[in-house]
Protein backbone atom coordinates (compact mmCIF):
# COMPACT_ATOMS: atom_id res chain seq x y z
CA UNK A 1 0.00 0.00 0.00
CA UNK A 2 1.56 3.29 -1.15
CA UNK A 3 1.51 6.15 1.43
CA UNK A 4 -1.33 8.71 1.79
CA UNK A 5 0.19 11.73 0.15
CA UNK A 6 -0.32 15.38 1.66
CA UNK A 7 -1.90 18.01 -0.69
CA UNK A 8 1.08 20.58 -1.83
CA UNK A 9 0.45 23.95 -2.51
CA UNK A 10 2.43 25.27 -6.10
CA UNK A 11 0.29 28.81 -5.73
CA UNK A 12 1.30 29.48 -9.19
CA UNK A 13 3.37 26.81 -11.53
CA UNK A 14 6.21 25.40 -12.38
CA UNK A 15 7.34 22.63 -15.05
CA UNK A 16 9.11 19.36 -13.89
CA UNK A 17 11.46 18.07 -16.80
CA UNK A 18 11.95 13.86 -16.87
CA UNK A 19 14.45 12.39 -16.47
CA UNK A 20 15.83 9.19 -18.60
CA UNK A 21 15.00 7.47 -15.51
CA UNK A 22 11.87 8.25 -15.27
CA UNK A 23 10.98 8.44 -18.89
CA UNK A 24 12.00 4.24 -19.01
CA UNK A 25 9.95 4.11 -15.90
CA UNK A 26 6.92 5.23 -18.02
CA UNK A 27 7.56 3.27 -20.78
CA UNK A 28 7.52 -0.03 -18.65
CA UNK A 29 4.35 0.59 -16.90
CA UNK A 30 2.53 1.31 -19.87
CA UNK A 31 4.29 -1.68 -21.52
CA UNK A 32 2.73 -3.87 -18.56
CA UNK A 33 -0.68 -1.45 -19.01
CA UNK A 34 -1.25 -2.40 -22.51
CA UNK A 35 -0.70 -6.11 -22.51
CA UNK A 36 -3.83 -6.13 -20.46
CA UNK A 37 -5.51 -3.82 -21.90
CA UNK A 38 -5.83 -5.91 -25.12
CA UNK A 39 -6.94 -8.66 -23.53
CA UNK A 40 -9.68 -6.69 -22.19
CA UNK A 41 -10.16 -4.51 -25.66
CA UNK A 42 -14.01 -5.54 -26.10
CA UNK A 43 -14.94 -3.77 -22.93
CA UNK A 44 -13.05 -0.43 -23.99
CA UNK A 45 -10.62 -0.72 -20.84
CA UNK A 46 -9.42 2.94 -19.75
CA UNK A 47 -5.87 3.54 -17.93
CA UNK A 48 -6.50 5.78 -15.31
CA UNK A 49 -4.06 7.80 -13.13
CA UNK A 50 -0.34 8.68 -13.20
CA UNK A 51 0.20 6.00 -15.98
CA UNK A 52 -2.06 8.22 -18.15
CA UNK A 53 -0.65 11.26 -17.28
CA UNK A 54 2.87 10.39 -17.35
CA UNK A 55 3.90 11.60 -13.70
CA UNK A 56 5.09 8.44 -12.66
CA UNK A 57 7.56 7.01 -10.21
CA UNK A 58 9.19 3.70 -9.45
CA UNK A 59 6.09 3.14 -7.15
CA UNK A 60 3.11 4.20 -9.03
CA UNK A 61 0.31 1.83 -9.42
CA UNK A 62 -0.82 0.56 -13.24
CA UNK A 63 -4.65 1.12 -13.19
CA UNK A 64 -7.46 -0.03 -15.30
CA UNK A 65 -11.11 0.51 -15.54
CA UNK A 66 -13.86 -0.92 -17.21
CA UNK A 67 -16.18 2.09 -17.66
CA UNK A 68 -19.56 0.14 -18.16
CA UNK A 69 -21.11 -2.94 -16.29
CA UNK A 70 -20.44 -6.44 -17.54
CA UNK A 71 -20.77 -9.87 -16.31
CA UNK A 72 -17.59 -10.24 -14.09
CA UNK A 73 -16.64 -14.04 -15.61
CA UNK A 74 -16.36 -12.53 -19.19
CA UNK A 75 -13.74 -10.18 -17.92
CA UNK A 76 -12.19 -12.96 -15.58
CA UNK A 77 -12.55 -15.03 -18.74
CA UNK A 78 -10.14 -12.29 -20.30
CA UNK A 79 -7.54 -12.40 -17.99
CA UNK A 80 -7.55 -15.79 -17.21
CA UNK A 81 -4.24 -17.27 -15.72
CA UNK A 82 -3.22 -13.32 -14.37
CA UNK A 83 -5.55 -12.90 -11.74
CA UNK A 84 -4.14 -13.40 -7.89
CA UNK A 85 -6.76 -11.76 -5.65
CA UNK A 86 -10.30 -10.82 -5.89
CA UNK A 87 -12.48 -8.29 -3.97
CA UNK A 88 -15.58 -6.17 -4.16
CA UNK A 89 -14.62 -2.19 -2.66
CA UNK A 90 -16.84 0.75 -1.72
CA UNK A 91 -15.67 3.70 -0.71
CA UNK A 92 -18.73 5.06 1.04
CA UNK A 93 -22.18 4.30 1.02
CA UNK A 94 -22.65 6.64 -1.57
CA UNK A 95 -20.04 5.72 -3.89
CA UNK A 96 -19.93 3.37 -6.85
CA UNK A 97 -19.87 -0.43 -6.05
CA UNK A 98 -16.74 -2.27 -7.54
CA UNK A 99 -15.13 -5.43 -8.36
CA UNK A 100 -11.23 -5.49 -8.27
CA UNK A 101 -9.14 -7.82 -9.88
CA UNK A 102 -5.50 -7.96 -8.65
CA UNK A 103 -2.71 -9.10 -11.59
CA UNK A 104 0.28 -7.99 -8.77
CA UNK A 105 1.18 -5.94 -6.47
CA UNK A 106 0.82 -2.89 -8.48
CA UNK A 107 -1.51 -3.38 -11.33
CA UNK A 108 -5.25 -3.96 -10.34
CA UNK A 109 -8.43 -4.10 -13.07
CA UNK A 110 -11.52 -2.29 -11.44
CA UNK A 111 -14.91 -2.59 -13.27
CA UNK A 112 -18.40 -1.69 -11.46
CA UNK A 113 -20.49 -4.04 -9.98
CA UNK A 114 -23.81 -2.04 -11.08
CA UNK A 115 -24.55 0.77 -13.44
CA UNK A 116 -22.27 4.01 -12.63
CA UNK A 117 -23.38 7.18 -12.91
CA UNK A 118 -21.98 10.18 -15.16
CA UNK A 119 -20.81 11.38 -11.80
CA UNK A 120 -18.78 8.53 -10.93
CA UNK A 121 -17.11 8.09 -14.39
CA UNK A 122 -16.11 11.28 -14.12
CA UNK A 123 -14.19 10.80 -11.22
CA UNK A 124 -11.51 8.46 -13.97
CA UNK A 125 -11.48 11.60 -15.85
CA UNK A 126 -10.36 13.59 -13.14
CA UNK A 127 -7.67 12.24 -12.40
CA UNK A 128 -6.90 11.18 -16.09
CA UNK A 129 -7.38 8.45 -17.95
CA UNK A 130 -7.07 7.22 -21.86
CA UNK A 131 -8.22 4.04 -24.16
CA UNK A 132 -6.13 1.52 -25.29
CA UNK A 133 -5.43 3.40 -28.43
CA UNK A 134 -3.87 6.16 -26.34
CA UNK A 135 -1.90 3.79 -24.73
CA UNK A 136 -0.62 2.49 -27.84
CA UNK A 137 0.31 6.34 -29.41
CA UNK A 138 2.21 7.33 -26.81
CA UNK A 139 -0.97 9.91 -25.62
CA UNK A 140 -0.74 11.54 -22.37
CA UNK A 141 -3.80 13.20 -20.79
CA UNK A 142 -4.36 16.18 -18.65
CA UNK A 143 -5.56 14.89 -14.86
CA UNK A 144 -5.32 15.59 -11.42
CA UNK A 145 -3.26 13.89 -8.67
CA UNK A 146 -3.84 13.06 -4.69
CA UNK A 147 -2.04 15.91 -3.55
CA UNK A 148 -4.65 18.27 -5.87
CA UNK A 149 -2.34 19.27 -8.24
CA UNK A 150 -3.55 19.40 -11.99
CA UNK A 151 -0.64 17.44 -13.88
CA UNK A 152 -0.82 19.13 -17.63
CA UNK A 153 1.63 16.74 -20.14
CA UNK A 154 4.75 18.53 -21.99
CA UNK A 155 7.47 17.03 -24.39
CA UNK A 156 9.60 17.45 -21.77
CA UNK A 157 7.96 16.38 -18.40
CA UNK A 158 4.53 18.39 -16.97
CA UNK A 159 3.38 21.43 -15.63
CA UNK A 160 2.00 21.29 -12.27
CA UNK A 161 -0.50 23.64 -11.38
CA UNK A 162 -2.76 24.33 -8.42
CA UNK A 163 -5.89 23.13 -8.31
CA UNK A 164 -7.77 25.35 -5.74
CA UNK A 165 -9.15 28.74 -6.82
CA UNK A 166 -8.52 27.55 -10.47
CA UNK A 167 -11.50 24.81 -10.31
CA UNK A 168 -13.08 26.64 -13.28
CA UNK A 169 -10.38 26.35 -15.03
CA UNK A 170 -9.13 22.47 -14.07
CA UNK A 171 -12.93 21.87 -14.97
CA UNK A 172 -12.47 22.88 -18.41
CA UNK A 173 -9.10 21.64 -18.65
CA UNK A 174 -10.02 18.12 -18.09
CA UNK A 175 -13.63 18.04 -19.64
CA UNK A 176 -15.31 17.44 -16.53
CA UNK A 177 -18.41 19.16 -14.41
CA UNK A 178 -17.29 22.18 -11.91
CA UNK A 179 -19.44 19.59 -9.53
CA UNK A 180 -17.20 17.03 -9.69
CA UNK A 181 -14.29 19.23 -9.60
CA UNK A 182 -15.51 20.88 -6.18
CA UNK A 183 -16.31 17.51 -4.49
CA UNK A 184 -12.48 16.08 -4.98
CA UNK A 185 -11.47 19.17 -3.31
CA UNK A 186 -14.06 19.18 -0.89
CA UNK A 187 -12.64 15.18 0.19
CA UNK A 188 -9.06 15.65 -0.37
CA UNK A 189 -8.65 18.60 1.83
CA UNK A 190 -11.18 16.99 4.50
CA UNK A 191 -8.78 13.85 4.14
CA UNK A 192 -5.70 15.56 4.82
CA UNK A 193 -6.80 17.43 7.69
CA UNK A 194 -8.12 14.37 9.66
CA UNK A 195 -6.39 11.59 8.10
CA UNK A 196 -7.58 8.73 6.06
CA UNK A 197 -11.54 7.38 7.45
CA UNK A 198 -11.24 3.80 6.01
CA UNK A 199 -13.31 2.35 3.67
CA UNK A 200 -17.28 0.94 3.70
CA UNK A 201 -16.63 -2.70 2.22
CA UNK A 202 -13.40 -4.13 0.94
CA UNK A 203 -14.20 -8.00 0.78
CA UNK A 204 -11.98 -10.48 -0.73
CA UNK A 205 -13.87 -12.69 -3.26
CA UNK A 206 -13.74 -16.39 -2.89
CA UNK A 207 -12.36 -18.12 -5.55
CA UNK A 208 -14.98 -20.76 -5.95
CA UNK A 209 -18.00 -17.78 -6.30
CA UNK A 210 -18.74 -14.75 -8.40
CA UNK A 211 -18.69 -11.53 -7.79
CA UNK A 212 -22.65 -11.43 -8.35
CA UNK A 213 -23.42 -13.84 -5.80
CA UNK A 214 -20.94 -12.43 -3.15
CA UNK A 215 -22.56 -9.11 -4.35
CA UNK A 216 -25.88 -10.81 -3.29
CA UNK A 217 -24.70 -11.49 -0.03
CA UNK A 218 -23.30 -8.27 1.10
CA UNK A 219 -27.17 -6.58 0.03
CA UNK A 220 -28.67 -9.26 2.18
CA UNK A 221 -27.21 -7.99 5.42
CA UNK A 222 -26.41 -4.25 4.33
CA UNK A 223 -29.39 -1.93 3.84
CA UNK A 224 -26.96 0.64 1.99
CA UNK A 225 -25.83 -1.91 -0.62
CA UNK A 226 -29.52 -2.85 -1.04
CA UNK A 227 -30.69 0.02 -2.07
CA UNK A 228 -27.94 0.62 -4.31
CA UNK A 229 -28.19 -2.77 -6.22
CA UNK A 230 -32.03 -2.29 -6.40
CA UNK A 231 -31.95 1.03 -7.75
CA UNK A 232 -28.79 0.31 -10.44
CA UNK A 233 -28.81 -2.79 -11.26
CA UNK A 234 -26.23 -6.01 -10.34
CA UNK A 235 -27.42 -8.93 -9.22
Amino acid sequence: MMPREKIVRVWDEREVVYSPKRWRCLREKREKAQKIMERLEQFDPQLYGSVARGDVRKNSDVDIFIPYRVPSYLIELALEGLVRRRKIVMATPWHLIKGVLEIDEETAVTFPLIDPTDRELEFYRWGGAIDLWGVKTNERIPGVNKKLILIVPTERGHIEREVIGREIEVAKTLGVSIDIVRERVHVLTRRDRIGRTGIYINEEVPDWMSFEEALKIIADRDPNVRRKVRKRGGV
